[in-house]
């Protein structure tokens, strides 16, 4: 394994089964089960009045964090369609932005029923090499970002908030094929299930980049 290689994440909750709204409910939608039997993901974030997407986490030197603490690490022929330097949730009109997932999981609907504000398309990329161009770290995600807010009219965010842009979204916006490269995790689903399908298992993204030769 290389470090040039390009590696992403998809991360799951705590059963490992991606979810999806219908009717303003949150159900199960693709198991990690399905994924590795398939080797495909599908889409399943709908959200900002976007289209319905995958949104994934390019891993980089500078970006080794993840949405959620258990998920998928896994390597794709398939171009993103965008590729944001941080959760896209930053760009919304909401009042409040809540990092801690586990305080909206059962709100979805409400959450991703915000408007993303005039102008966010000036922190889309096409590609991981032309944001990091751009914007090269969290620290200059964070500052680009406040900046815009504030232009906008809108709150600057507090330093709670900066988790939301230690790591980046990358957006699919059809299936994506995969080779699934390892499982990560604290909880012991996480090292069930590599052993599982025998795929190697890290506690964290950060512990499979450092682990690459």
């Amino acid at each position: 394994m290389k470090k040039e290689e390009k590696y992403f994440v998809k991360s799951f909750e705590d059963d490992f089964i991606l979810k999806t709204i219908r009717r303003k409910r949150k159900i199960n939608f693709q198991s990690i089960k399905n994924i590795l039997k398939k080797g495909i993901i599908k889409p399943n974030t709908k959200s900002f009045g976007r289209k319905k997407r995958l949104a994934c986490t390019y891993l980089h030197e500078n970006y080794l964090k993840s949405y959620r603490s258990q998920g998928i690490i896994f390597q794709t022929s398939d171009s993103p369609n965008a590729i944001y330097p941080f959760d896209l949730v930053i760009l919304t009109d909401a009042k409040k932005i809540i990092v801690q997932y586990y305080r909206i999981k059962e709100n979805l609907h409400k959450y991703y029923g915000h408007a993303l504000i005039s102008g966010f398309d000036k922190f889309m990329f096409k590609s991981p090499e032309d944001m990091l161009a751009k914007i090269s770290s969290p620290k200059l995600a964070w500052k680009k970002a406040n900046d815009f807010r504030k232009k906008a009219g809108y709150q600057v965010l507090p330093k709670s908030k900066y988790k939301l842009v230690e790591y980046n979204e990358v957006v699919f916006n059809n299936p994506v094929r995969i080779t699934p490269v390892a499982i990560f995790g604290y909880k012991k689903i996480a090292k069930d299930i590599a052993k599982k399908y025998q795929l190697p298992y890290f506690r964290t993204v950060k512990d499979f980049y450092n682990s690459l030769k």
